[in-house]
C-alpha cells in the first residue's frame, strides 16, 4: 500500500474522534429519556384515564446512528386520539401541559415549551429532548399518527417499527451499516455549512444506505462503501423509487406520481419522506455527491499523502487530516 493512501484505519479513527456520539454520552442522553419515560410511567399509573399513553424514545441516538454533534433528542408521547386537539399548534400547547402536570416537582414550567412541531424539555445541563405527539388509537407495535409537518395531514407511523427497521440492517451488517450512515450524515452536515439550500434529511440518509444494504453491498473498507453511497446517487440520480417489504407489500405502494425523489417511509406506503424536495434539491444531492464520488477516486491515486487528505476533505470536512 503506497505511503499516499487514505488508510480504512484512518477513515475509522477520524469517526472515533470526530464523528461519532461516545458511548457514554449516548448512554447518559439514554438516561435523561428514561428519567421522563418513567417519570410518565408513574404518573399514568396513579391517574388511571390520563391522556397521554406512553412514551418511547426515537430519533438517531436511539437507533445507534447520532453524531456528536447531536444537541437535542427525540421521543415521541403516544396521546389518546379522542382528548387531544385536531389543529397542530393547539396539540403542542396541549401536550405542554399534559407534560408540565406529569413533570411537576421534577422539572419547572418553564422548562417545558411549545413549539411549532413538538414540545421541548430542557434540561439544566443544557441537554434539549423533543416531545413529538403521536395519535394513538390503541393499534398494535406502537402504530399511530403523526401531524405532518409539511401539510397538516394524519401520517401513519410507527416508533417502534422504524427503531427494528434499522436494527434489522445493524443486524446484517453489525460492524459497519451505522458506521457508513454515520459518514454520510457528516458528509451531509459539511454541504449543509457550506450551502444554506442543501437539503437531505437524516431518515433519507438512513433509507438510502438500507436500500444498498438490501442489495447485499459491501460495506467495507469505508472508501469503498462511500463510493457505493455516493455512486447509487450519481448513477440513479435519485429518480428510481425507494421502498421497502418489512410491513407491507409491494402491492400496497401508490403509483410513482411526479415527485422529483421518491423515498417511502418502510412503515406507511402512502408517506414519500422526500415529497417535499424539488428538482433543483435533487440536482444538488447529484451535484455534491457526484463530487464526493470523484475526490475518492482521486484520492486513491494521489501522489502525496496531502494530496490524498485534500480530496477527502472534500468528502469529510477541513477537520480531516488523515
Amino acid at each position: 500500500m503506497s505511503d499516499s493512501t487514505i488508510t480504512d484505519t484512518e477513515l475509522a479513527d477520524f469517526a472515533e474522534r470526530t464523528i461519532n456520539l461516545p458511548r457514554e454520552d449516548a448512554q447518559e442522553q439514554r438516561d435523561k429519556v428514561n428519567v421522563l419515560r418513567e417519570r410518565l410511567e408513574k404518573h399514568i399509573e396513579e391517574n388511571p384515564g390520563f391522556s397521554l399513553v406512553k412514551m418511547l424514545h426515537a430519533g438517531s441516538v436511539a437507533k445507534g446512528t447520532a453524531l456528536r454533534t447531536v444537541n437535542d433528542l427525540d421521543v415521541a408521547v403516544y396521546v389518546r386520539n379522542d382528548d387531544a386537539p385536531v389543529e397542530e399548534a393547539a396539540l403542542v400547547e396541549w401536550v405542554a401541559d399534559r407534560l408540565r402536570e406529569a413533570y411537576k416537582g421534577l422539572l419547572k414550567p418553564d422548562q417545558i415549551q411549545p413549539n411549532t412541531h413538538c414540545v421541548t424539555v430542557d434540561f439544566r445541563s443544557g441537554l434539549s429532548v423533543d416531545v413529538v405527539p403521536v395519535l394513538y388509537e390503541g393499534e398494535a407495535n406502537d402504530i399511530g399518527y403523526l401531524v405532518s409537518k409539511d401539510t397538516g395531514e394524519r401520517l401513519r407511523t410507527s416508533v417502534r417499527l422504524h427503531l427494528d427497521f434499522i436494527r434489522a440492517r445493524k443486524k446484517a451488517h453489525p460492524d459497519h451499516f451505522a458506521q457508513v450512515v454515520r459518514f454520510v450524515k457528516w458528509w451531509v452536515r459539511q454541504r449543509k455549512a457550506e450551502d444554506d439550500s442543501f437539503k437531505c434529511k437524516s431518515f433519507m440518509t438512513e433509507l438510502i444506505v438500507a436500500h444498498l444494504a438490501d442489495q447485499g453491498k459491501a460495506f467495507e473498507p469505508y472508501a469503498d462503501a462511500l463510493e457505493e453511497v455516493f455512486g447509487y446517487i450519481v448513477q440513479f440520480r435519485l429518480a428510481e423509487r425507494i421502498a421497502f417489504a418489512d410491513y407491507y407489500p409491494a402491492s400496497q405502494l401508490p403509483a410513482r406520481g411526479t415527485t422529483p425523489i421518491a423515498i417511502i417511509d418502510p412503515v406507511n406506503p402512502e408517506n414519500n419522506i422526500a415529497s417535499q424536495y424539488t428538482a433543483s434539491d435533487r440536482e444538488r444531492l447529484v451535484a455534491a455527491a457526484d463530487d464526493a464520488l470523484g475526490a475518492i477516486a482521486e484520492a486513491r491515486f494521489a501522489t502525496t499523502k496531502r494530496q490524498a487528505v485534500e480530496c477527502w476533505q472534500i468528502v469529510l470536512g477541513p477537520g480531516f487530516q488523515g
